[in-house]
């Protein structure tokens, strides 16, 4: 009986607001204050463990950050350098090819430039 009326003591509004004084009074804490006392309660070896596992971490993530931007560079200006001519010597027969296709239709006519198997440069399929 007794804890009881304890207890119906504690939710008087008094005692609620004596308690909400007593927290208003404690000085505010940042998270990481907080962890950095909780950590005082792990053993040294734990606490040394952690700080090269979150160190090696940070630097791995870092390493492995420059070297992808390393290898993406060398990538993409190789396959420029590679592709680039390739791609302009496509451009140049095609605007040669319009060129032959434009002189024959002003020479002969505007039928014979279509009639004439439009320069295709593949073969026919066979039937």
């Amino acid at each position: 009986m007794e804890s009881q009326e304890t207890s119906a003591k504690d939710t008087t509004p008094e005692k609620r607001s004596e308690l909400d004084t007593d927290l208003d009074n404690e000085p505010d804490e940042s998270v990481t204050e907080r962890l950095w006392g909780l950590a005082e309660m792990f053993p040294e070896s734990v606490r040394n463990a952690t700080t090269t596992v979150v160190t090696n971490t940070t630097s791995g993530i870092k390493n492995f950050y420059n070297f992808s931007r390393n290898a993406m560079w060398i990538v993409f200006s190789t396959s420029i350098i590679l592709f680039a001519p390739v791609i302009f010597e496509v451009e140049r027969a095609q605007l040669d090819e319009m060129q032959r296709n434009q002189q024959k239709q002003l020479l002969l006519g505007p039928n014979t430039a279509m009639a004439g198997g439009g320069g295709s440069l593949m073969p026919p399929m066979p039937r």
